[in-house]
């Protein structure tokens, strides 16, 4: 049988009121109340109502996370984190992976539009921007564009391209080839290409796009190219397995950049030079820029650039 508020209350010696505004953290009550109450939830395994609590007006102190996949080392470590930060500010989340697919993600929004959450943080952008501004809960965006009146938090982009560049050129690469995911929206992850193009071109030099989504890599490289800066971590291990399997030695025969320098990959692949996203600074700027739209949710919130760092392997 599923325990009650009153069998809260009949186990901890009190009354019904006083455990629910020690569940509502309303008004003044001793420590002692606090455990005791606590401790018969805990032996009755009773959970609070979460979707009750919002119909009466009341946060339910969910929040939920919707991101395309957990498979990648970044993702999985930043939501990680937020989840970690969130349940210190007594928040508990819904994680969703979108799967990059579209219908997957729709049905995720109406699930965390059911539970009534007090807020999103969305890593995804396969829906369409209309299906953003229908959502009532306060949202904010990671590194994508979803809608004029959701605020982006975002690593520096430019800043992350650039800094690749810069690793590759110190040195002296001859033919350089740059991995290009053609992403047609106003998201701030286009600018890290736009840093690539502008460091090259104050050095003078060229490169060649490769599109992620058409090359094949086994046919490409090695090839003609001693220098690639890849879009991701994971996709900058494949080509480096190429690369071995080739006879060459990265960070001699060759250069290489990664990007978002994720724990896990700095731990498994020290050798690997990468643009680090810092996911604990991030984490913090996600969630109290949400803070602040659930708080004011008429506001118009302004959108955080975090700087990145370059990872360099020690010798």
């Amino acid at each position: 049988m599923v325990a009650k508020l009153k069998d809260v209350a009949e186990l901890a010696g009190i009354s019904v009121t006083t455990v629910s505004r020690v569940i509502n953290n309303y008004g003044s009550l001793s420590e002692k109340t606090i455990k005791k109450v606590h401790a018969a939830m805990r032996e009755l395994n009773y959970q609070p109502n979460a979707l009750a609590r919002a119909m009466q007006g009341k946060p339910s102190k969910f929040i939920g996370l919707i991101f395309p996949n957990l498979i990648n080392p970044f993702f999985a470590e930043l939501v990680n984190e937020l989840e970690r930060q969130l349940f210190t500010k007594g928040y508990k989340t819904i994680i969703a992976s979108s799967a990059e697919n579209p219908e997957i993600e729709h049905d995720y929004l109406s699930m965390l539009m059911a539970n009534q959450v007090d807020g999103i943080i969305s890593g995804s952008h396969n829906l369409d921007i209309k299906e953003y501004h229908q959502v009532t809960a306060p949202i904010v965006s990671f590194d994508r564009y979803l809608a004029d009146n959701i605020p982006i938090v975002s690593a520096d982009s430019y800043q992350g391209g650039q800094l690749a560049t810069q690793y590759l050129i110190e040195h002296q690469v001859r033919r350089i080839a740059v991995m290009v995911d053609e992403d047609q929206s106003v998201s701030p992850t286009v600018n890290r290409l736009q840093g690539v193009v502008d460091y090259l071109g104050q050095h003078h030099r060229s490169f060649d796009p490769l599109d992620v989504h058409h090359v094949d890599l086994a046919t490409v490289f090695p090839g003609i190219y001693d220098g690639v800066i890849a879009s991701n971590d994971v996709q900058a291990l494949r080509i480096v397995n190429i690369y071995h399997r080739a006879g060459l030695r990265l960070n001699q025969d060759y250069f290489l950049t990664g990007y978002n320098g994720s724990t896990l990959i700095r731990q498994t692949n020290p050798e690997l030079p990468t643009v680090i996203q810092p996911i604990a600074e991030l984490s913090t700027k996600l969630i109290a820029t949400l803070m602040t739209r659930i708080k004011r949710p008429q506001d118009t919130v302004p959108s955080v650039v975090v700087p990145v760092h370059f990872y360099t392997p020690q010798n």
